[in-house]
């Protein structure tokens, strides 16, 4: 059945193209059906071809060295998966799974070539999305390594060392000194100006043992909380470490992708001016 151009209208990667450049690349493209569950395609797949979501919702995950499987992104109605790849001709940097029934719209190599061949002008406005991408690319993964640092520690942290956090905060506080004052300055009034038989008179050898036996436990709480402030420091030193390699490797991929984009565009300006100048 043939694809409305109206379809891709919708679709970011080509809102700047004009009707006759969408009419001929839905000529060409062909549709799909995908089950929950069910893998458009994996890490390391060549990529030959990307996929319009035309209904229904895709995740696109990885795994870590740990073996761990991480959320890249979740594309619904109007959203593309694939398309770097496509770009550039190389094998998948993620897997792509439907979460729920999905229909898509797909794109191979071909279909583009002949549309940067019979429209060039069309190259350049994917030019200008991808481009557009990469800023936002950046915008998140600056405004996600703060987020995640904070999460990642209240994550690893106990009950005790919770308790330790805010005691130790407490401890550090004017509140607390005021509040402690106020109650030595209560106890002393009370054992010699107040009581006829006071309970702790002076020397308030009572009021020693208590503050005593309070130091003896504000200290090793105090350490406590000390130990943690220098693990949460090496948990954001190695967030940051993580997040600034993932940004480096992304936008270095990225713009290796518009630079053979280009290159490829560059060639086919070329053979278009060489088939002109022979005519």
């Amino acid at each position: 059945m043939p694809i409305a151009p109206n379809n891709l209208k919708s679709v970011k990667l080509f809102e700047l193209m004009d009707d006759s450049e969408l009419e001929e690349l839905a000529a060409h493209i062909d549709e799909a059906s995908f089950a929950p569950s069910q893998i458009l395609f994996k890490a390391g797949d060549k990529g030959d071809s990307m996929h319009i979501l035309l209904s229904g919702k895709v995740e696109t995950f990885v795994y870590d060295g740990e073996a761990n499987r991480i959320k890249l992104s979740e594309v619904d109605e109007g959203g593309i998966v694939g398309e770097l790849s496509l770009l550039d001709n190389q094998p998948r940097s993620a897997t792509a799974i439907a979460v729920e029934e999905t229909r898509t719209f797909i794109i191979d190599r071909d279909d583009l070539k002949r549309l940067f061949q019979k429209k060039p002008e069309a190259a350049l406005d994917i030019l200008a999305v991808l481009g557009h991408r990469i800023r936002e690319t950046d915008t998140l993964l600056i405004s996600r390594a703060s987020m995640n640092a904070n999460e990642e520690i209240d994550e690893r942290l106990t009950f005790g060392q919770r308790i330790a956090d805010k005691v130790a905060s407490f401890g550090g506080s004017w509140n607390f000194i005021i509040s402690f004052g106020a109650i030595l300055l209560i106890w002393i009034v009370l054992n010699t100006m107040i009581l006829s038989r006071p309970f702790d008179g002076p020397p308030f050898i009572l009021l020693n043992l208590i503050l005593s036996m309070l130091a003896a436990l504000q200290a090793p709480v105090i350490m406590m909380s000390q130990n943690r402030q220098d693990a949460k420091d090496r948990i954001r030193s190695e967030l940051d470490y993580k997040v600034n390699l993932k940004s480096e490797l992304e936008i270095k991929q990225l713009h290796e992708k518009i630079d053979s984009l280009e290159l490829d565009i560059k060639q086919r300006f070329s053979q278009i001016n060489s088939t002109k100048s022979g005519t």
